[in-house]
């Protein structure tokens, strides 16, 4: 790799292992917390030009997102064989990430309010250089939603990936580098000591971090006052079935939503509350569907399912499972390790959950899903219950009635209410969460907000 693209190999080598073998995928030069001085250096000398040319950046992220498209194909091996989604799930989230940096470039960042008198422009201009951190769970896309703003509003962009799957972030920064100036977007690899150096940065001037709430508030309290902070930190999304709900229109899309990305999404559904009356029901075509998914390395043709990026988090989703069993719960499907190399996990439902179980109190992230079963005169209750937890990120409400179905979703505390559905996010809309779900948003005009800084023109008329 360029030094543009992996910043330094004076800190050693991090292994980079693939989840579904548990053997080495690559190598990648760490970067030293003592290189950040001149790496950060190399963004401000680039920034003048760059936040000063308007038509160049527009015209950047159009040709960012035709290369991506262009290398979806070798690109979307590489993220499964580090991430272990399945190829055409990888080729989805690289498309999308290119819809992304589309969106942006065709985005106003110019405002003339109406004022009687004058004439009055409201200009967004750079911040200047972002530290951008992103997960494991989708490292292509996550990272776009904080490239696309911050470069289009003229910003330098540092970012540093996930240490389980810097690969394709390396990647997708090579090719955007093959369009940038020298020094606007740069990688660093590393494990946390590396993000805590580089949020903590003098120079830094917006942190934009996606991962858990502990490392998260973490980073929020230890930058500077003047460092501006969106947080995105996971969800514990709850689906609520109504008694009128449509089980044979709607279980395969609540169970795709569960087992989004195999439940390694932070807007996936983590928890389903379904009426005591039709809760068996609601099991058994929710096990159905586990029992008949296929599970397997994500470069093998027709699987659904791939395995958890990191043996921690394989290990777990397997802790939670037992401990609710311990608690009286019964597994309808699945609940076991997969008796072959890597971090693979059967596709789980759990009946007979309880909300005081940390399987259903807390964020799984993967393959199991418990369900919650409500007597309908206490509807109330578990409204209450889901607005009272820690998290507030996205809900979903489900009916046949979708007026009523609408009405209760405006009672839940959540960044996202969806009706009918879950999980759907797009450009144009906010997305950002409640509670310990995060500070801040992303996507549409609110994320320009975090990435410029406002300039009023005002010119008297006449």
């Amino acid at each position: 790799m360029s030094d543009r693209t992996a910043a330094s190999t004076a800190g050693g080598a991090l292994e980079v292992e693939n989840p579904a073998t548990e053997k080495v995928l690559d190598w990648v030069p760490r970067t030293g917390a003592d290189e950040l001085d001149a790496i950060v250096g190399r963004a401000r000398a680039a920034l003048r030009d760059w936040g000063s040319d308007e038509q160049r950046r527009r015209e950047a992220l159009t040709r960012i997102a035709s290369a991506l498209r262009g290398d979806v194909d070798t690109l979307a091996v590489l993220l499964s064989r580090e991430q272990g989604k399945p190829v055409a799930n990888a080729r989805i989230e690289i498309t999308r990430a290119a819809s992304w940096f589309d969106h942006y470039a065709s985005q106003p960042l110019v405002v003339e309010p109406e004022v009687a008198g004058a004439r009055v422009r409201v200009v967004r201009g750079p911040v200047g250089i972002v530290a951008a951190i992103t997960p494991s769970n989708y490292p292509v896309l996550l990272a776009v939603w904080k490239f696309a703003p911050a470069l289009l509003t003229g910003n330098a962009v540092i970012v540093k990936p996930s240490p389980a799957t810097p690969l394709s972030t390396l990647r997708v920064v090579e090719l955007m580098n093959a369009v940038l100036p020298e020094g606007i977007v740069t990688v660093v690899v590393g494990e946390s000591a590396l993000g805590q150096a580089l949020v903590t940065h003098r120079d830094i001037r917006v942190v934009s971090f996606t991962g858990s709430p502990e490392v998260g508030w973490s980073i929020a309290q230890s930058t500077s006052p003047r460092t501006r902070v969106v947080l995105e930190l996971g969800g514990n999304d709850p689906a609520i079935l109504l008694p009128d709900v449509d089980l044979a229109a709607h279980a395969e899309a609540i169970f795709r939503a569960a087992f989004l990305n195999n439940g390694q999404a932070c807007i996936a559904i983590k928890r389903v509350y379904a009426p005591r009356s039709i809760a068996g029901e609601v099991v058994e075509a929710l096990a159905d569907l586990a029992g008949r998914a296929v599970v397997g390395e994500g470069t093998e043709p027709g699987v659904q399912f791939g395995p958890l990026v990191t043996r921690d988090l394989r290990d777990k989703v397997d802790g939670l499972v037992e401990d609710a069993r311990g608690r009286g719960a019964t597994v309808a499907s699945g609940g076991h390790r997969l008796d072959r190399p890597g971090y693979f996990y059967e596709p789980t439902i759990v009946a007979g959950a309880t909300d005081d179980m940390p399987l259903v109190a807390g964020e799984q992230f993967g393959p199991a899903l418990p369900i919650v079963a409500y007597d309908p005169g206490n509807l109330d209750a578990v409204v209450d219950t889901v607005n009272g937890g820690d998290f507030g990120l996205g809900a979903s409400v489900w009916g046949a009635d979708v007026d009523a179905a609408a009405a209760l979703a405006r009672h839940v505390s959540a960044g996202v209410r969806w009706v009918n559905c879950h999980g759907r996010q797009e450009p144009v809309f906010p997305f950002g969460g409640k509670r310990r779900s995060g500070l801040g948003v992303e996507n549409g005009p609110w994320a320009l907000d975090t990435y410029s800084d406002l300039t009023v023109d005002y010119i008297p008329r006449g």
